[in-house]
């Protein structure tokens, strides 16, 4: 199953809903999003800077995490930037490909 990582940061709404509900509870509402779209949360953290929120996760495909992308982001509480990660051995399965390549002014 592909696996994403989700950085994330929160409106000001998003933070009051994180005051008043707790870290634990958000995590718990991100798993159950995940299962119920058939993936399974992997890491869930709190962070200092940029992101307020990262997140690992396995989902079935990029369609479903797209879902997921744009409900999050038009419920307003909060931005996500999604990154598809892939494992060291589907870079060793790339590096095996022939791609017809040419840069560009060549």
């Amino acid at each position: 199953m592909p696996k994403y990582l989700v950085q994330g940061s929160y409106t000001s709404e998003g933070a009051k809903g994180i005051i008043k509900g707790g870290g634990s509870a958000r995590r718990a509402a991100v798993r159950q999003m995940l299962e119920g779209m058939e993936g399974k949360l992997e890491a869930f953290y709190f962070a200092f800077g940029g992101d307020d929120v990262v997140v690992i996760f396995d989902a079935p495909n990029n369609v479903s995490v797209a879902a997921v992308a744009l409900a999050v982001n038009a419920a307003g509480a909060a931005h996500l930037r999604t990154t598809v990660l892939l494992t060291p051995e589907e870079v060793d399965q790339a590096t095996q490909m022939a791609v017809g390549y040419r840069p560009p002014g060549q």
